[in-house]
This record gives structure tokens, C-alpha cells and sequence, in this order.
């Protein structure tokens, strides 16, 4: 009896063949997969800070910061200090009634640009973070309303000049006209600067962001020029080993005491 023998080759290939017409013959063609495009993902709001870009703060002394903490936005609107609580769920964001604020009067380019800069915070609607790591505010109808970049919180690398100081007599007071107090931190755990008579260093430790241990502290006996000065230098030095925790907000350092009573107020120097 005769049988069909199949070639196992021609039996592959003819499978191969009807594989591939079938592949275009179908509907719908299969493609790669395309990369998606970049996505801004939320992030987590609670302990950040950040600041009004230099352009949009041009002409003011201070742009307006904000930090989260606590559930509550905390900052300067560039002229007065505020302090509101939000809520976020996702990329959506509320910021609700303002408490109180200070009243200080700003000239009135400051004044409009502090009164942009809280309606527009005002009136957010939902929140991300962009390519650049801006944190952009957006109304309900996904319009820009503000940007903010990342605050440093860095200590070291900046020249800090005392601006008023606790003077142990419940009471922070300016600088006595003519001298300068002047604050800088290294990374190697240093403290060192000017007193306003004498030089002095000494050790710091900053711990979970916020606190801050400094001292002790030993300076130069050079004699002061005046016994004011001579005063104002004891109580920087005594207000600076006093200190419990920081915060940065723009160019300003405010260094507290553990009651939460400011210790030495400071300005990031030009230039830093």
C-alpha cells in the first residue's frame, strides 16, 4: 500500500507561511508599545517648603514663602506672614480660612504682588510637581496659577548677619547702630563668626530638620568699643547656646529657644 511521507521541512515552512498571512490579515495590526510620556505624579506636601522664583519676587526685598507642617500652610506672602490650614487627597489641594496674619504696610507694587500671590494660593484647586521640581498650583480648569521652587534649607555655604537678637531681658532688639553680627555654619559640625567685638567658634548639631544644639562657644577678649556693643555681644553669645531649633524661610534664619521664644533673627548676606 502506498502512504504520503511529508517532508518535516516543507511541513515548517508551509506553517510559517500561513502564520504570516494570517498576521496580516487580521483587523487590527499589533504595533510596539510606545514610551508614555512623563506623568507628574503628586507628592507628598506635609514638611516641604518653598519659595517665589526670583523673577516673579523681582523688586522685593522677599518673596513669598510657604512651608507644610502639621497640616497647616505656613509662610509670607512677600509683605505679611499668614498661616491657613489645607487638606490634599491625591493631586487635589484646599486651602482653607486664613488665621491671623501680621499687618505690616508694603509699598504698593509689594502689596499687589502679596495679594497675587495669596488669591492665586487661594483659589487652587489641585497641585503637582513639575519636570523641573516646581511645585505648580492649578485652578479647577488645569490654568497655572502659581510655581514655587524648593526652599534651601542648608545651612552651611551662607554668611548669616545678625538682624536683632534677644537681649535676655525678654526682649529682641536691633543691632546697635554701626556694629555687625555675623554667623556661619560648616558642614564639619562648626560654628564660627563675629560678635561685634571678638570673634568666637564652637560645635552645632542639627538634627531632624529643625533642631539645633550650638555651643559651647569660646571668642577672642578683644575689648569693645563701647559698652553697648559690649553688651550686645554677650547676649548674642548667651542667645546663640540658648538655641533649640531653626527655620528658614527665604533669606531669613530664625534660630528659638526650646519655649519657642526667638533667640537671634538673621539675613542670609549678599552674595551667599
Amino acid at each position: 500500500m502506498n502512504g504520503l511521507v511529508l517532508n518535516p521541512r516543507r511541513v515548517a515552512l508551509a506553517a510559517a507561511g500561513l502564520l504570516l498571512t494570517l498576521s496580516f490579515s487580521g483587523c487590527t495590526a499589533v504595533s510596539a508599545a510606545k514610551p508614555s510620556e512623563a506623568v507628574s505624579v503628586p507628592v507628598a506636601l506635609e514638611g516641604s517648603a518653598w519659595i517665589q522664583s526670583a523673577g516673579e519676587a523681582a523688586g522685593q526685598k522677599q518673596g513669598a514663602t510657604i512651608r507644610f507642617e502639621s497640616g497647616r500652610v505656613l509662610g509670607s506672602d512677600g509683605c505679611n506672614r499668614f498661616s491657613a490650614p489645607y487638606k490634599t487627597q491625591g493631586s487635589s489641594f484646599e486651602l482653607g480660612p486664613r488665621g491671623p496674619s501680621t499687618l505690616m504696610a508694603c509699598p504698593p507694587e509689594v502689596m499687589a504682588r502679596a495679594e497675587a500671590f495669596v488669591s492665586a494660593l487661594s483659589s487652587a484647586k489641585s497641585y503637582r510637581v513639575n519636570a523641573g521640581g516646581q511645585l505648580e498650583f492649578l485652578a479647577a480648569d488645569g490654568k497655572l496659577l502659581q510655581a514655587l521652587a524648593p526652599q534651601p534649607l542648608s545651612l552651611v555655604g551662607n554668611a548669616w548677619n545678625a538682624m536683632g537678637i534677644n537681649n535676655g531681658k525678654q526682649a529682641v532688639v536691633s543691632l546697635v547702630g554701626g556694629s555687625s553680627v555675623s554667623l556661619n555654619f560648616s558642614a564639619e559640625g562648626r560654628v564660627h563668626g563675629f560678635a561685634g567685638c571678638n570673634q568666637f567658634n564652637g560645635a552645632y548639631r542639627r538634627e531632624g530638620g529643625n533642631k539645633l544644639a550650638i555651643g559651647p562657644l569660646v571668642s577672642t577678649r578683644m575689648a569693645c568699643p563701647s559698652e553697648d556693643v559690649a553688651e550686645q555681644e554677650r547676649a548674642f553669645l548667651q542667645a546663640l547656646e540658648s538655641v533649640a531649633t531653626l527655620q528658614i524661610e527665604g533669606s531669613r534664619l530664625e534660630l528659638r529657644r526650646a519655649d519657642g521664644a526667638l533667640a537671634v533673627s538673621l539675613q542670609r548676606g549678599e552674595g551667599s
